[in-house]
């Protein structure tokens, strides 16, 4: 494995241990704000690992705000029991971007639950998936990812999948659509960079129910 690869899973790690973490702190409760819970997870990434930057926006959605999507700018709810969670986060250790996504269920609901657990099986289908097709190109892993959300009984949340991941800061053409996972999107996931070097991607699966105001989100790295 290289130290690029090495060098994105720890960030990755680190990212799923904050997640850990604030879980485990109790701080994700009913009658929080999605802004302070937000800010709270921030102020616990600073002070376990002196994170100081994100490369994007911190996103917590709750509720009916897990169906809407990265750019919507929904209002700031309050927590209620029985809520879905999402965190969207990307956080910057070292000199190394970690891009991480993850769903919780505050109280208990077996309909939530499915859907978590859905999300988190489309991931590792879509995962193994891209990994075991070596021609996969970016628009073909978006059909098929959408295809498993019909087959779950939800329907894809998004336009997109998932893009590129690297080193901080980015490259001058991450902004270019070419580096999105999206419908009609012919690079291939397992072309290397101009430099003869691995490309690494981020998968996104995002799941809803729309009517009725359900979403979940995981995303974490595609190609390691």
């Amino acid at each position: 494995m290289d130290s690029t690869a090495e060098s994105l899973l720890a960030a990755q790690g680190q990212a799923e241990d904050l997640f850990n973490a604030s879980v485990a702190s109790g701080i994700m409760r009913p009658g929080i704000r999605e802004s302070e819970l937000s800010d709270a997870i921030d102020v616990l990434a600073r002070e376990r690992y002196g994170l100081r930057r994100h490369w994007h926006r911190r996103v917590v959605r709750s509720g009916p705000n897990t169906v809407l999507t990265y750019y919507d700018g929904p209002s700031d709810r309050i927590l209620e029991d029985g809520d879905l969670v999402v965190l969207d986060f990307g956080p910057v250790f070292g000199e190394w971007e970690a891009d991480y996504g993850r769903t919780y269920l505050v109280g208990a609901d077996p309909l939530k639950q499915r859907l978590i657990a859905d999300v988190e099986a489309a991931f590792r289908r879509g995962k193994a998936h891209a990994l075991a097709d070596p021609s996969i190109t970016a628009g073909s892993l978006y059909d098929y990812v959408v295809g498993l959300a019909r087959e779950y009984g939800w329907q894809f949340g998004a336009a997109t999948a998932g893009h590129l991941i690297g080193h901080f800061p980015h490259e001058p053409n991450r902004a270019d659509r070419h580096f999105v996972i999206e419908h009609g999107n012919t690079v291939p996931i397992h072309e290397r960079d101009s430099q003869g070097r691995p490309r690494h991607w981020i998968l996104e699966i995002h799941f809803v129910d729309p009517a009725a105001g359900l979403g979940a989100f995981v995303e974490e790295l595609l190609t390691l």
